[in-house]
């Protein structure tokens, strides 16, 4: 993992914005109607070589595939893992919307509520169809030789807990059985996007979001355990995978709300130092989160971390404004150090396939904001 040794490092969280054709596609998978592979293959090839080719003229240094084959950040396992069914479970909704159910209502009534089957545990789950990620790997890999000025590349993973924490187990008979299952099984997956040659970057809202959705009626002490649990499932997985190939995203939920039961940064930072990841991608841009960066004023960040805060806010259509950027950069900077700070997002532009809460052409425009105030910041910092 690179540092910002002689400037200020920009990248984001993953997801981008699909074009429909992608879209489409991903839909026609979920549903399990995918007729014709090779052409299911061809449109994420050529969706990940625009996307690609479209961060490096934003300016943004370690880029992504931008998920392009994955209909969200978790549910897409379905379709590599075995033990999994599409069902109709009960989903439990974020406490701060139930709060504000005429909120929660127009949200659903407008569209913004994405609608895809959820992904059910009701086997043994074990690794299946190993072609998927081979095909991801080979499409970012040719993106990023034809793009060409690329500092570095990643690929996003579910971590073992944010999969357990939000696909019901019918199966096994703990948590923590399920937990470990899920560890070894994504333990592969893991390893190959090392192998090729790329940062792997774990997604764990669990950490987070998991606190005001599944744990929601739940104390905070036994979120807290159950979050260890998820830490130390997710280090078995990375046991063979040196810290500083990979990166961890914590979340709080990538959507407009009032966000008031977000459990605060400073309750769960421990838990989240004891992941092996190097890389620390930590929400920072948000309204109720972008104070946070005090945290680090008690909380020393080891010697071999690295953190990557979102300076640039990912539920609104503003784009910040570049002097802003270099503001928040500059906090953290001064803080940790100017060499362990990334510049990056609060979390995705298009969390689930055709949903977003970012028109998809403003999303480069904040890309663009998002380098241009990283070198504001290197001319101040360095």
């Amino acid at each position: 993992m690179r540092r910002s040794d002689e400037r200020m490092l920009t990248t984001h969280v993953g997801s981008l914005p699909r074009p429909q054709e992608v879209v489409d596609q991903l839909f026609a998978q979920d549903r399990d109607e995918l007729t014709d592979r090779a052409a299911f293959d061809e449109v994420m090839r050529a969706a990940v070589a625009e996307t690609v080719s479209k961060q490096a003229e934003a300016g943004v240094d370690i880029v992504s595939d931008g998920e392009m084959s994955k209909i969200s950040y978790a549910t897409y396992i379905r379709h590599r893992l075995s033990g999994f069914t599409p069902g109709d479970a009960p989903r439990a909704t974020p406490l701060d919307l139930d709060e504000y159910p005429e909120f929660r209502d127009s949200l659903a009534r407008s569209g913004a509520t994405p609608r895809y089957q959820r992904p059910i545990c009701t086997g043994p789950i074990a690794p299946t169809d190993t072609s998927l990620l081979a095909a991801d790997l080979a499409h970012l890999r040719e993106a990023v030789d034809d793009a060409g000025v690329v500092t570095e590349a990643f690929m996003n993973a579910a971590s073992p807990g944010v999969i357990a924490v939000f696909q019901p187990n019918q199966y096994y008979e703990t948590h923590d059985a399920y937990l470990e299952a899920l560890s070894e099984a994504m333990k592969p997956e893991y390893e190959a996007i090392v192998a090729a040659g790329f940062l792997l970057q774990v997604d764990c809202p669990d950490l987070a979001m998991g606190r005001h959705i599944t744990f929601r009626d739940a104390s905070e002490a036994e979120f807290l355990r159950n979050a260890e649990a998820q830490v130390e499932a997710l280090n078995a997985a990375l046991a063979d995978v040196p810290a500083e190939s990979v990166r961890l995203h914590v979340c709080w939920g990538n959507y407009e709300g009032p966000h008031h039961h977000d459990i605060e940064l400073a309750r769960i930072v421990e838990i989240v130092l004891r992941a092996k990841p190097a890389g620390l991608l930590i929400e920072g841009a948000n309204p109720r989160h972008a104070h946070e960066w005090m945290v680090w004023k008690d909380v020393p960040l080891p010697d071999d971390k690295v953190l990557i805060p979102g300076v640039i806010d990912t539920t609104t259509n503003f784009i910040e404004h570049p002097q802003l950027v270099a503001e928040r950069i500059c906090r953290y900077a001064d803080v940790v150090g100017r060499e362990r700070v990334i510049a990056g997002t609060d979390c995705g532009f298009g969390t689930f396939a055709g949903f977003g809460a970012i028109h998809p052409t403003i999303c480069w425009g904040k890309l663009r904001a998002l380098s241009d105030g990283a070198a504001l910041a290197s001319e101040q910092l360095w």
